[in-house]
């Protein structure tokens, strides 16, 4: 298993790929007006999974529960402000989720499903009052996450 650093712990909105810098700034606007039209709101930890499943663990995960509708609304206008600047709409529904970490290889994976089984409590409640366009490097121990814009929730 490859933990993620804390440092790099994020909730994915849209992810672009490579994207000019120019587009990035117009597509900032788009989003700064969108921040105003939503409402700060809170989110919290909610359990302890893995994609593609359990019993399968690819990637090991955080849920998020609280005012995931406001967080669903949020998540549905960067992808309407992303598609208006020519990026493809994601064809998997929004799962709203932390990466904790990716598993490496498939050996000795049973006390990691095991515990998945088990289920996870987890307390950590959180107010989400702006978000952000990250720029990623992806460096041989993991990406490195650097902001190029903070938008503000109203």
């Amino acid at each position: 298993m490859r933990w993620t650093n804390i440092h790099s712990i994020h909730l994915t909105l849209k992810f672009l790929g490579e994207t000019d810098p120019g587009l990035i700034a117009e597509m900032a606007q788009s989003l700064e007006a969108l921040g105003r039209q939503i409402r700060k709101f809170h989110l919290q930890l909610s359990g302890v999974g893995a994609f593609p499943e359990e019993k399968n663990p690819r990637i090991v995960w955080c849920g998020i529960g609280g005012d995931t509708d406001v967080l669903t609304e949020l998540q549905e206008g960067v992808e309407t402000v992303c598609a208006g600047c020519g990026f493809p709409p994601e064809d998997r529904p929004f799962r709203p989720h932390l990466t904790l970490g990716r598993v490496k290889g498939r050996r000795d994976l049973k006390p990691l499903i095991d515990r998945l089984a088990q289920g996870c409590t987890l307390q950590c409640r959180y107010t989400a009052d702006r978000f952000n366009i990250y720029k990623s490097v992806l460096k041989p121990e993991g990406a490195v996450y650097t902001v190029v814009e903070k938008i503000a929730l109203s």
